[in-house]
């Protein structure tokens, strides 16, 4: 499972960083492209960080951390689906991806912390 989710995550980062070439070069789409690259691939690598952590509480911590960024990948690709007239259909596949990692992650964290009650 843990491959599975390091393939998804690495995924789902360069799949972002796609659709941020495809709009247009200017400073408005700019800012949000950055950040949008910046915390899809922050998922992934928040993920790999959590498979080597060092206790049940650091691996809660880091996937904490996937979380957020998961839900922040979410913000921005709705604000592109609202601010674009293309590639909607791609964004809404994202969202999705999105979304289960982001319900993956809590079930996660979930099951952890019930195992350590």
């Amino acid at each position: 499972m843990k491959e599975v989710l390091k393939n998804r995550t690495k995924r789902f980062a360069i799949d972002c960083w796609q659709l941020c070439g495809k709009f247009p070069v200017t400073r408005e789409y700019d800012a949000f492209c950055r950040q949008l690259i910046r915390c899809s691939s922050s998922v992934g690598a928040n993920y790999r960080a959590a498979c080597r952590a060092k206790s049940d509480a650091d691996f809660i911590h880091k996937l904490k951390i996937v979380e957020e960024e998961a839900d922040e990948c979410m913000y921005f690709l709705e604000i592109f689906f609202e601010i674009s007239q293309k590639e909607h259909q791609e964004i809404k596949r994202l969202l999705a991806e999105a979304n289960e990692l982001l319900s993956i992650v809590v079930a996660s964290i979930k099951t952890m912390r019930n195992r350590k009650s």
